[in-house]
């Protein structure tokens, strides 16, 4: 194979690596001589960690990356049992708050999906969310933590909690 033709096949390869987090010199394929060895090789480790996982900033998102921080610490729970108790508790409003339930009464109403209170968020909290009951990843941690703690599993969880 002449050799622009092998410069071309190693640019392509070069550039084909790009969405895998390695960085890569993108060169036109005509007319760019003297740079080919800055596309045949990575310019970073290929060793080096993965990228975070992105999380969709929606009601899927946050229970995804919920479930994520749930099995890093052994909290129990399904997608199918989250977004039941979310729907029921809050229909997907983070900022859902209850101001009229026996807790609000006594100054402590339910807030965000779960519609958890405040020192039941305290105690249950998990470490690295936010510490924010209507953060959403925070609020379905913590309460799921705390049907965990109480319940087995927010999996377990029908109703009111």
């Amino acid at each position: 194979m002449p050799a622009l033709g092998q410069h071309r096949r190693r640019l392509a390869r070069s550039l084909a690596v790009a969405g895998t987090g390695v960085a890569v010199v993108a060169l036109p394929l005509f007319g760019a001589t003297g740079a080919f060895a800055a596309t045949t090789e990575p310019t970073t480790a290929t060793t080096a960690a993965a990228p975070a996982t992105a999380y969709p900033d929606n009601l899927d998102g946050w229970i995804r990356e919920s479930l994520d921080v749930m099995a890093q610490n052994g909290i129990p729970g399904s997608y199918d049992a989250i977004h039941r108790n979310i729907m029921r508790e809050s229909s997907g409003n983070p900022y859902a708050i209850n101001n009229w339930d026996s807790n609000a009464a006594k100054g402590t109403p339910s807030k965000g999906l779960l519609q958890i209170i405040d020192p039941t968020f305290a105690a249950y909290h998990v470490p690295g969310t936010a510490f924010d009951p209507y953060d959403p990843v925070a609020n379905i941690t913590a309460a799921c933590n705390y049907a965990a703690d109480r319940y087995g599993s927010i999996d377990n969880v029908f109703g009111a909690y």
